[in-house]
């Protein structure tokens, strides 16, 4: 995920964010910049009204976020504009990739929520004939902070809002600075939903609001942003013993490999690259091919690439469209720019969008052949539209390549042979691998979502990301309390023998052995009568 940063205009005397159409330049709208007391008092609020609402059935609950639910299918279309607007992408993209998603997401969490925290026995083995059992129920954590990211204003923070709040949780969103009006447009729905006073806020502001969210006393922080942010938001947690979630980015991979179909991979890597101008994290970012369909594969991917209609987002038909910030869009420039200077081939495109579409952060989509890994390009997360292409020879080869990153989101593998894609996938050091697929698993309600190595810490969507939102605890009970536990005080020799034995033959997990401790375990009973 590239860096958050403060690209809109404020001033300290308004106090507040001015958000622009990256398109064309023109003023959306404007939002406050909540200070530290602010935050806190957000925070405050959401954990008053947090006791009652984790009260709550799920079932009740669920009735909330449906009726949210409905009210953005009837407000389908301005949502989408607004997102439009506020982050540069299609109209069409933006129902797509950001509301299909969390409609998705939102009923199946206000209906399987319960059934997927539902109450879980533990078997523990011998114990359980002596009486004792031991379940894990899971209760809500408290306040969750959420700090969002812009490139996906709409889908990233309301799927983790639907699962805290299903999860009986208060909630503290921060919007990206970018797009602080569609941060508000969420709070407005859930508001008008149902969704009690306080339990749910939206503070919009800056990179200090974020960090004031931080040190707010939150019982957990979901973070989507860039690696340094990331550790940043990692250190302050650790000094408040506070858990948190990271999700910080990729530099994904595909592999293609020789008996790929080739039409197919071709229109999964231009629509992996450039969907949402190369501004999701799961982008494909490096694209490795066997050097016997490269040729062919390049061409047809330089093709569809130039058929692309590039416009504002708010333009049907438009394919992609702006960037979401200048900063970003000079990043992109400059990894390219890096490329061509150390031998990199431009395809097609390679520059900053001319014409009409000069003033507003457009750049054209870019594909690269004769990349190697000393570029930027291959190392650097470049979140922008571009798809380095390069070859490889051997599976081996492309396994290394692959994993040759600091970052492991995702990653995808082509073949017409699953059971060899499948094989690869467990290879690669990715939280997320795809055979046939590309990008889009982020929008999977039911499957979790999170990387390895530099691309961060915890999960969020599917079960496993519903389990970062409660704190688990195990009851254990002993329904047989006539009999005192025979590891008790006082530590005779008799209990010192029975001990070696239990070390010798319980520990095996197999009754039979440890039935031929029965007579000492008596003689230890009648001892400590």
């Amino acid at each position: 995920m590239a860096t958050q940063t403060l690209d809109r205009t404020t001033t300290d005397a308004t106090r507040e964010i001015i958000s622009y159409d990256p398109a064309t330049g023109a003023e959306v709208g404007r939002a406050p910049i909540a200070s530290a007391a602010e935050v806190a008092r957000a925070v405050a609020r959401a954990r008053e009204a947090q006791a009652a609402w984790g009260a709550l059935s799920f079932r009740a609950r669920g009735r909330v976020v449906l009726r949210a639910r409905e009210l953005v299918l009837a407000e389908l279309e301005e949502i989408a504009k607004l997102i439009a607007r506020e982050a540069g992408k299609p109209v069409a993209e933006a129902i797509a990739m950001e509301l299909v998603p969390t409609l998705d997401l939102m009923q199946f969490f206000a209906r399987r929520t319960q059934r997927l925290l539902r109450p879980e026995k533990i078997d523990i083995g011998q114990y359980g004939l002596m009486g004792r059992s031991s379940r894990i129920v899971y209760r809500p954590l408290g306040v969750v902070g959420i700090i969002s990211p812009w490139n996906f204003p709409w889908a990233i923070p309301v799927g983790e809002v639907v699962m805290a709040l299903m999860a009986g949780n208060g909630v503290v969103l921060k919007p990206s600075e970018l797009t602080p009006l569609v941060g508000l447009e969420i709070a407005d729905v859930f508001k008008r939903a149902g969704v009690p006073e306080g339990l749910f806020s939206v503070v919009t502001g800056d990179g200090a609001t974020g960090a004031a969210l931080v040190e707010a006393s939150v019982d957990k922080i979901m973070f989507t942003g860039s690696v340094a942010t990331g550790k940043r938001v990692g250190v302050a947690a650790a000094e408040r013993l506070m858990p948190c979630v990271l999700e910080l980015g990729g530099k994904d991979p595909m592999l293609v490999l020789e008996d790929a179909d080739v039409e197919a991979a071709a229109r999964a890597a231009v629509w992996g690259a450039f969907a949402n101008s190369g501004q999701a994290c799961a982008s494909v970012e490096r694209c490795y091919v066997h050097e016997r369909i490269a040729p062919g594969f390049s061409a047809r991917v330089v093709e569809l690439t130039q058929q692309l209609k590039q416009d504002a987002g708010t333009h049907a038909g438009a394919d992609i469209g702006a960037m979401s910030s200048e900063r970003q869009l000079q990043i992109v420039a400059a990894h390219v720019e890096d490329a061509v200077a150390h031998g990199a081939r431009v395809l097609t495109g390679g520059q900053r969008t001319a014409g009409a579409l000069a003033k507003g952060w457009f750049y054209e989509p870019t594909v690269l052949a004769n990349v190697n890994h000393a570029m930027t390009i291959m190392r650097e997360e470049t979140f922008g539209p571009v798809l380095p292409l390069m070859t490889f020879k051997t599976e081996d080869e492309a396994i290394r390549l692959a994993n040759d990153s600091i970052f492991g989101l995702t990653a995808s593998v082509w073949t017409r042979d699953t059971g060899r894609g499948k094989a690869l996938a467990e290879q690669i050091e990715a939280g997320t691998v795809m055979v046939n697929e590309v990008l889009y698993t982020h929008g999977i309600a039911q499957t979790p979502w999170g990387g390895m190595k530099q691309s961060g810490l915890g999960r969020t969507h599917g079960r496993a990301g519903l389990l970062e939102l409660v704190a688990a605890q195990h009851i254990h009970v002993n329904r047989i309390t006539l009999l005192p536990d025979l590891w008790w005080f006082n530590y005779t020799a008799r209990a010192a023998a029975l001990f070696r034995g239990l070390a010798r033959r319980f520990t095996t997990g197999s009754v039979w052995p440890t039935s031929l401790l029965l007579p000492q375990m008596l003689r230890r009973w009648r001892e400590r009568r």
